[in-house]
């Protein structure tokens, strides 16, 4: 007997809302998480101290499919900690990080998602990335736009199977 893994469905909302949460996920992750893995899988993890229950609570509520653990006491800190990895990881949240985590919101936080991806074979997300950052350099230059994404070879950021 098979099972498939289904999904959780994708957050809904105005563009700016989805914007939003995507924006804070990503400066959560940059400023107190780890682009990481255990040397088989990649993995996002995001350790914060107990008083943060309610802001996990809200990851959970926008963010399902990744997993909170806790809560912890260890060395005098109090904490809990949120997972994401497997295919929730590379359906949900490469994408929006391909999107948000760049090296001009965060140098250090765009290194560590790069390293990730490459150490874990992530290569057609780098792909996409590098496309993504040539459209939005094409969309900045002084009476230019963005020529279409075909043009570039790019697939959605948003559907492309990993």
């Amino acid at each position: 007997m098979s099972t498939t893994l289904e999904l959780p469905p994708a957050p809904d909302g105005t563009p700016e809302e989805i914007a939003f949460r995507e924006g804070l996920l990503v400066g959560l992750l940059v400023g107190e998480g780890h682009f990481g893995g255990d040397g088989k899988q990649p993995q996002i993890t995001l350790r914060m101290h107990t008083r943060h229950a309610q802001l996990f609570d809200w990851i959970e509520a926008n963010f399902p499919g990744g997993k909170r653990f806790g809560p912890y006491t260890h060395g005098g800190r109090h904490y809990f900690q949120w997972m994401a990895r497997g295919r929730y990881l590379r359906k949900r949240l490469l994408p929006i990080l391909n999107r948000r985590l760049t090296p001009d919101v965060d140098t250090k936080g765009a290194q560590c998602y790069q390293d990730m991806v490459a150490k874990y074979h992530l290569s057609p997300l780098v792909e996409q990335m590098e496309q993504a950052r040539l459209l939005r350099r094409a969309a900045a230059a002084p009476g230019g736009s963005a020529p279409p994404a075909a043009t570039l070879g790019a697939a959605s950021l948003d559907t492309h199977d990993v």
